[in-house]
């Protein structure tokens, strides 16, 4: 058995700070859909494929951007990064912590769940 390759991952503060700056980011939200209810990062446009869905939905992504997907606390998310890596999608990072790391670095005000 191969170890699966290692996910890089990008710290909530250090997002962000490349949002705020504007930098060119897609944010993949690969939680459920009642998940975004009860918390979440703010609106950037966030494309939403659920865990389950993200093995025939990756290619909705396109290849060529800047990817950062996120979860409740990194896991699931993890697991969607090294999907798009094993399919060639070379600029994927992984949110570390998730929506609880944000809610940790740079917004107490959401909920933890």
């Amino acid at each position: 058995m191969t170890n699966a390759p290692s996910v890089p991952e990008i710290g909530a503060a250090d997002l962000k700070e490349r949002l705020d700056r504007g930098d060119p980011l897609v944010l993949v939200d690969v939680r459920e859909p009642f998940e975004a209810q009860i918390a979440d990062l703010p609106d950037h446009g966030q494309v939403r494929i659920p865990t389950g869905d993200f093995p025939q939905r990756f290619t909705e992504l396109d290849p060529g951007s800047e990817i950062v997907v996120y979860c409740r606390s990194g896991s699931r998310s993890a697991w969607a990064c090294s999907i798009l890596a094993h399919h060639g999608y070379e600029r994927v990072l992984n949110l570390h912590g998730g929506v609880l790391g944000w809610r940790a670095e740079v917004d107490p005000s959401l909920a933890a769940y």
